[in-house]
């Protein structure tokens, strides 16, 4: 699946079914369902699960958490725009 294809499956009412579990939490969350996303992503114990988890965080406005999230995902706190960051990691896990 391509970014763009991603993308346009944003205007379906479900997820394309074969959407691995951090890129289904990002497909959520580009439909503006913040707590469908993180419930997946807080399932997810890894440093990719911490990264998207961090991101949640982040759109949320929680910097703090977001901070440790980065933490735990070995990541740098970013500050790039929500809308790149939300592409880098969607480009990352489709």
């Amino acid at each position: 699946m391509t970014f763009e294809e991603f993308k346009s499956s944003l205007q379906q009412s479900a997820p394309p079914a074969n959407l691995k579990p951090l890129a289904k939490a990002l497909w959520f969350e580009g439909k503006g369902d913040w707590e469908a996303a993180h419930d997946i992503a807080q399932e997810i114990n890894t440093n990719d699960g911490s990264w998207v988890h961090a991101y949640l965080h982040r759109k949320e406005g929680d910097v703090g958490n977001a901070s440790y999230w980065y933490h735990r995902a070995g990541k740098p706190m970013t500050y790039v725009s929500l809308e790149d960051e939300w592409a880098s990691l969607v480009k990352n896990f489709i």
